[in-house]
């Protein structure tokens, strides 16, 4: 047996050396440690090729979190309601599961490269899936040495099943085990993240950044005929996401940068999914405001402590039939001090086949100061406000208001510790589900969470 391995090994090597493969020369590659914090979109570099070369990546991260919940519902439920036994559930201060990434990338040609992305371990799957996978065109050499290459030299092209780029908070947002380049544990409230077929185009020339993109809306792909069965009729197709960028990056001097730009998303005909029902490895908090098995009438009411994620920390404005966002972010880093903010409005159908149009507005500031020698240290502090109506037959809106404060040290450009305080608070919110002679009690009634989570990350 022993044998057999060696064999192995050796025809491994020697193929490898006839197909002069390297390992880890990419050209224009965002990096996946500290050096990648506050690098959007796409860059250019000039790396020269050096024949086929595959990069492998990982990220992973480690919770320890002592969060507690509370919530204004009675312990005792007067009539008309018909509730017994109700209460949110205790979390113990313990560690979470611990989230895993992994990406494998190839240099195929001169200004073409491919990456994957995996999740190894996440709370929405059991097992490892994809995240999705694209293929970065920045030369059309393959076509002809150094064609259209005055237009190149300023544009890329994305195709693939991928991470869509609407807006910038997601470069610095937290997804599954990769949230090294969040200084913070939790993303913005209302988090517009969403992986779908399709192809972006990005222009990059003297600061000025634009980018178009479309996709074909779905999230889980498949050719079935989609049914929404719901009156007056029902929807068989679902349109293309559309997608725009156009904003100004300027280093203005060694100590002053300054990125202002604002993105546009639009979907005529939802899927499966919009973009804030799309993340699937969760928000940050687990496990806050859940409630233990109750009674309504006699009839048990099942807690959620289960749940593979946690839907209650964040605001999914759960649009149907269509949808629109713009999002505004401006960006100013002076020396250590940087400041980065989201003005989000976004709007859509009521429901699937109702094209009655209902809001929701976002605003997020984050003020970062990095310090020591390498900027290896940080403190940092983060409000971020939604409110929207969650139907149109509500009679006001709900809203949703966050504060985190945070303290990180990079041990090494891959290794990050952090330090995190969250405080969370549901306004508005009705007490009951429905008819309150008859529904189950609404959880963030009056809800609210707050505590503290350390977060360790390795991220290559």
């Amino acid at each position: 047996m022993k044998r057999i391995y060696l064999l192995a090994v050796a025809l491994i090597g020697v193929t490898a050396a006839n197909a002069q493969v390297s390992f880890g020369h990419m050209q224009n590659q965002i990096s996946r440690g500290k050096d990648g914090i506050n690098v959007f979109d796409v860059q250019k570099n000039d790396k020269e090729f050096e024949g086929l070369s595959v990069d492998l990546g990982g990220a992973f991260n480690m919770d320890f979190q002592a969060i507690n919940s509370f919530n204004d519902q009675p312990t005792n439920f007067a009539a008309p309601s018909k509730i017994t036994g109700y209460r949110l559930m205790n979390n113990q201060n313990n560690f979470v599961l611990p989230a895993a990434d992994m990406t494998i990338a190839a240099q195929l040609f001169d200004g073409v490269r491919v990456n994957l992305d995996v999740y190894l371990s996440s709370r929405h799957h059991n097992e490892t899936y994809v995240k999705g996978g694209y293929l970065q065109i920045d030369k059309l050499d393959f076509i002809k040495k150094d064609f259209l290459a005055d237009v190149m030299q300023y544009a890329t092209i994305k195709i693939g099943q991928m991470e869509n780029n609407f807006g910038d908070a997601h470069f610095r947002s937290s997804d599954n085990g990769n949230t090294l380049r969040n200084a913070f544990v939790g993303n913005n409230l209302m988090n517009s993240l969403t992986t779908e077929m399709g192809i972006e185009v990005y222009y990059q020339r003297n600061g000025w950044i634009s980018m178009l993109g479309a996709t074909n809306g779905n999230l889980n792909q498949g050719t079935q005929e989609i049914i929404f069965p719901v009156a007056p009729e029902a929807n068989t197709t679902v349109s293309p996401s559309i997608l725009a960028k156009f904003g100004y990056d300027k280093q203005i001097d060694k100590d002053l940068r300054v990125r202002l730009t604002g993105s546009y998303y639009h979907n005529s005909n939802l899927g499966n999914a919009n973009i804030y029902a799309a993340s699937r490895s969760g928000f940050g908090y687990w496990g806050v405001l859940n409630n233990a098995d109750y009674y309504n009438n006699g009839v048990k009411v099942a807690g959620n402590y289960n749940a593979k994620s946690t839907p209650e920390a964040t605001f999914n404005p759960a649009f149907g039939n269509w949808a629109t966002s713009y999002m505004i972010n401006p960006f100013v880093k002076y020396k250590g001090l940087e400041f980065f903010g989201t003005i989000e409005l976004a709007s859509g159908g009521d429901k699937a086949g109702v094209d009655d149009k209902r809001t929701a507005d976002q605003y997020a500031a984050e003020l970062v100061y990095r310090f020591g020698k390498s900027e290896q240290f940080y403190v940092g502090g983060k409000y971020n406000t939604v409110s929207g109506k969650l139907s149109n037959a509500d009679a006001k809106e709900v809203s949703v208001n966050k504060v985190e404060a945070s303290a990180g040290w990079f041990m090494t450009k891959n290794i990050l510790a952090k330090l995190n305080y969250v405080s969370q608070n549901y306004e508005d919110y009705s007490q009951f589900l429905g008819n309150p002679a008859t529904a189950n009690a609404n959880n963030f009634y009056g809800g609210k969470f707050n505590g503290l989570v350390f977060e360790a990350v390795i991220a290559f």
